[in-house]
């Protein structure tokens, strides 16, 4: 039997399949049956196959140098073994992010419009003011169809109470998406007889559905707009999904010696002359988007298509501004926007954050160092993090210097006790903690795609799943009713 041994410790973790020793939650037991019914080494044989299809197919993300690595490509590490959301707890997911991604929505219309949120005291304006994503540039922007953040990638944790928290809202060009269906495909090779069994939500119209979702931002030519994806090069570390987007899709992938602005439209070089683009799809941050308008030096972005998104002449996803959303000092107002906008109660909670520019919570962290999760406000990819409780006595004092040398740079946030699922360590079941996020799509209405990408975190007891800090990913299965 092959989790014979397996212990899920669902004290101090909750643990995604079991709820006690050899006893499956509620709806999986047939995927314990499956897994405890293969023959010895058959397993660790599938898994091994799953590796080769993804050597084979190219699956792959860049380590760059700042991200410690050395720019070269990477297989994406992953477990064949699924982890499963039942149809009410998918349910109730799905609500709540697009309860989120609907007050955000209106938080940034309201952020660089009226500004009602600071008048009445819900958000204070230095925030957005010392945010490092703010873009005064953006100041008055009507995006089409009013529409700010087209694709965004929630990220949730489920604590060992067995509730789901939100730990950070991505507007900006969220990632992993091609993961989510790279890994559908290769498990549905690795356990055909299983999926046969039961009854799981599909993810394989993604690429379609972001096709509609692009089309209907078109502003005029609604019968043919033509989208593009808009890449930075083959050396970000996304670059394989910007690729696998823009084939399944259909539409060009291009860089940005590929655009020009000419005649008040962005055209397309093509081998029969300038050909207008009506949607750009972009996969490139605000800074190098425009040098005319941002960072002057870029030479990622196309000269002036800031104007003719202005003018109303071409659509971006998302709006450029859209990243002050993405600050975590800002996330920590999030619950409060969605009572403010909406008038309603959250349905996904935030995780308690302490906001270091506000002096009480200051003082509340930096005497509570040994017991919190120190980020950067804008940091990204597990970097620039304290985790307390693994801390020494010297790293916490250089994060209290860092804290108070720049409050605004920092929150702070209880250890969480990240939930675990079962994945294959050197032929054996071990338990390693995992994170969720799922993509929600807004165009005529919000669609969020059932699952998501499920990052594991192989090293034993990190808590970290970044593939930068060698995470890996699993497949990401919700049940039909």
């Amino acid at each position: 039997m092959h989790f014979d041994g397996y212990d899920p410790e669902n004290g101090p973790f909750y643990d995604e399949l079991f709820r006690a020793p050899g006893r499956p939650r509620a709806g999986l037991e047939a995927l314990v049956r499956c897994i405890d019914g293969l023959e010895a080494g058959d397993l660790e044989a599938r898994q091994r196959a799953a590796e080769h299809s993804l050597l084979n197919l190219g699956i792959t993300f860049t380590l760059n140098g700042e991200n410690g690595g050395d720019g070269s490509e990477r297989i994406f590490p992953f477990d064949i073994i699924p982890r499963v959301l039942t149809a009410r707890e998918w349910q109730r997911l799905e609500r709540g992010i697009k309860q989120r991604l609907e007050a955000l929505n209106l938080f940034l219309a309201d952020v660089y419009g009226e500004r009602r949120i600071v008048h009445e005291g819900i958000l204070p304006e230095y925030l957005l003011e010392t945010c490092a994503d703010y873009r005064p540039q953006c100041k008055g922007l009507k995006p089409p169809q009013g529409i700010w953040c087209h694709v965004s990638g929630t990220d949730l944790v489920r604590h060992k109470d067995g509730e789901f928290y939100v730990l950070e809202d991505n507007l900006r060009c969220p990632s992993g998406v091609s993961y989510v269906l790279e890994n559908r495909e290769l498990v549905k090779r690795t356990f055909p007889a299983l999926f046969e069994q039961l009854s799981i939500r599909h993810v394989y119209d993604y690429p379609m559905r972001l096709l509609e979702t692009l089309r209907f931002l078109a502003l005029d030519r609604v019968d043919e707009p033509r989208v593009v994806v808009l890449t930075p090069g083959r050396y970000n570390s996304a670059y394989y999904e910007h690729c696998f987007l823009a084939q399944q899709m259909g539409v060009e992938l291009v860089e940005s010696q590929d655009l020009v602005v000419d005649g008040g439209y962005v055209q397309m070089k093509t081998t029969r002359g300038l050909e207008r683009v009506d949607v750009i799809y972009r996969r490139i941050g605000d800074d190098y988007l425009d040098p005319r308008v941002f960072r002057p030096e870029s030479l990622l972005g196309i000269p002036g298509v800031m104007q003719v998104y202005l003018d109303q002449k071409v659509a971006l996803a998302n709006a450029p501004g859209t990243g002050v959303a993405d600050d975590k000092a800002v996330y920590a107002y999030v619950e409060k926007m969605i009572r403010f906008y909406l008038s309603e109660e959250p349905l996904l909670r935030n995780v308690p954050t302490y906001v270091c520019s506000d002096e009480e919570q200051r003082r509340y962290v930096l005497c509570h160092l040994e017991e919190l999760v120190v980020k950067a406000t804008d940091g990204a990819g597990g970097y620039g993090m304290l985790v307390g409780p693994h801390s020494s006595a010297e790293e916490r004092r250089e994060f209290q210097a860092r804290i108070n040398a720049n409050p605004r740079g920092y929150i702070a946030q209880p250890t969480l006790s990240l939930s675990r699922v079962p994945t294959i360590i050197g032929g054996r079941f071990e338990p390693r903690h995992v994170d969720l996020r799922p993509f929600a799509l807004h165009g005529r209405e919000i669609y969020v795609q059932p699952g998501g990408l499920t990052r594991v975190a192989l090293k034993r007891g990190s808590l970290v799943v970044n593939s930068s800090q060698g995470g890996g990913s699993k497949d990401t299965w919700v049940l039909a009713d």
